[in-house]
């Protein structure tokens, strides 16, 4: 019987981890998702040349949004707990990407 509630016990743990990793890399997606809009925002306030420079930072939010939203599902879908930390990395990864891009398309307007 001791056995078993260990399997059972370290069974939950896995989940459980698997369940933070995924909750994190949702977080991560929500995140780029929002730089992506704040990067769109400062394209379609930019004007002139720099306007070409913020949309191309606005898609590069926008593919980096992308990406955090598919580690995110696979984070969610990871049978296991590496796997849904990597998943979760990607995701974070990704939003810090566009985080970057919506920076630069913020900084567009400026030079």
């Amino acid at each position: 019987m001791t056995i078993n509630k260990t399997l059972i016990a370290l069974a939950l743990g896995l989940a459980l981890a698997a369940c933070s990793n995924a909750d994190q890399a949702a977080d991560a997606a929500a995140d780029a998702s929002e730089s992506a809009t704040e990067a769109q925002v400062a394209a379609d306030a930019a004007m002139g040349e720099t306007a070409d420079a913020a949309q191309t930072s606005a898609d590069a939010a926008a593919q980096a949004a992308d990406a955090a939203a598919m580690a995110a599902s696979d984070a969610a879908a990871a049978g296991t707990g590496d796997a849904a930390d990597a998943a979760a990395d990607t995701a974070e990864n990704a939003a810090d990407v566009a985080e970057a891009a919506a920076d630069a398309a913020e900084e567009a307007p400026q030079q």
